[in-house]
């Protein structure tokens, strides 16, 4: 166990998180990065990221948060990989404590946990996950190569999960509850046009099928919601990709959440209720995206700093 003191204490490692500490490392102020347990954040996931300014060929999810990282690190932003489990921001300076048993205090904090993949909540999903059952397609698509997958979901990320299971899978299956979709036009686009993907509109899964010896999915039971037909798909894998919840149960106590959990800030700037307390990213906004995550965290810390 270990006691660190800092000015600033920043938790998470997603471009939120990265990014403030970048900033405050060029602002000379103390501060320590906690990653968390996904270092990187959920960008790690995405098998092509095109759209963050500075990249005129697609790169990976996971090579941007890595050079991101490094950048983070060359300008003497301070990086411990450990987990925050408990926070206590009624009293000033601040105080969490760690997975790995660490103390951390600190006179500000920046909040950039992100967010974490909603489940369909079907106890047969949950039996498989793991064996058959995934939420990264990037991580696991390579197992299913030649087989047929199924893809659950209408955004961005379900279209891009099937797009890139396409590239080595015999056929993908898109189950989405209505009848158009909430992705990109331009993704749309290459969706449509791939012959391997087959879209089954307004339909959901009402249960993954397989063996228990071993483990493993055969299939899905899916149930058109118009017509009430109810059909079976034989695949290998299903792919969950319906969206995400931001990580503020930790913060739950202390902290204002909006509507969809996330925390209340006011305006633009990441000042939560608490001052010295700010928020930055997905775990603040919905919009789920790298490059305005990275400029909330850039924000956040700016307020940080004046504040300090």
């Amino acid at each position: 166990m270990s006691e660190y003191k800092s000015d600033l204490l920043i938790i998470g490692s997603g471009p939120a998180g990265y990014t403030a500490g970048i900033y405050a490392a060029r602002a000379g102020i103390s501060s320590l990065l906690v990653s968390g347990a996904q270092k990187g954040g959920q960008l790690i996931l995405s098998s092509e990221v095109e759209n963050f300014p500075g990249f005129a060929d697609p790169i990976t999810g996971y090579d941007l948060m890595e050079r991101i990282r490094q950048q983070a690190q060359k300008i003497g932003v301070h990086i411990i990989d450990d987990v925050i489990t408990e926070v206590d921001f009624f009293d000033h300076p601040f105080v969490c404590n760690s997975e790995a048993g660490n103390c951390y205090t600190s006179r500000a904090i920046i909040i950039a946990t992100g967010a974490s993949v909603k489940w369909l909540g079907l106890p047969s999903e949950q039996k498989y996950i793991g064996h058959g059952v995934s939420s990264c397609a990037t991580c696991d698509g390579f197992f299913f190569s030649g087989k047929e997958v199924a893809v659950v979901g209408g955004g961005n990320t379900a279209v891009e999960e099937a797009l890139y299971l396409a590239n080595f899978v015999e056929k993908v299956y898109l189950i989405h509850r209505r009848h158009s979709l909430n992705a990109e036009h331009i993704m749309q686009k290459r969706l449509f046009e791939n012959r391997k993907i087959i879209i089954m509109w307004n339909n959901i899964i009402e249960e993954v099928l397989g063996n228990d010896d071993p483990l493993e999915v055969t299939g899905i039971k899916i149930r058109n919601i118009k017509t009430d037909r109810v059909q079976k798909l034989a695949v290998s894998g299903l792919f969950v990709a319906i969206g995400h919840h931001p990580n503020t149960e930790l913060f739950r106590r202390y902290l204002r959440l909006d509507g969809g959990g996330y925390i209340a800030t006011n305006g633009a700037c990441g000042e939560t209720d608490i001052k010295g307390v700010y928020a930055a990213g997905d775990v603040c906004n919905p919009y789920r995206q790298a490059i305005i995550a990275a400029g909330c965290g850039a924000r956040s810390a700016m307020e940080a700093i004046k504040y300090l």
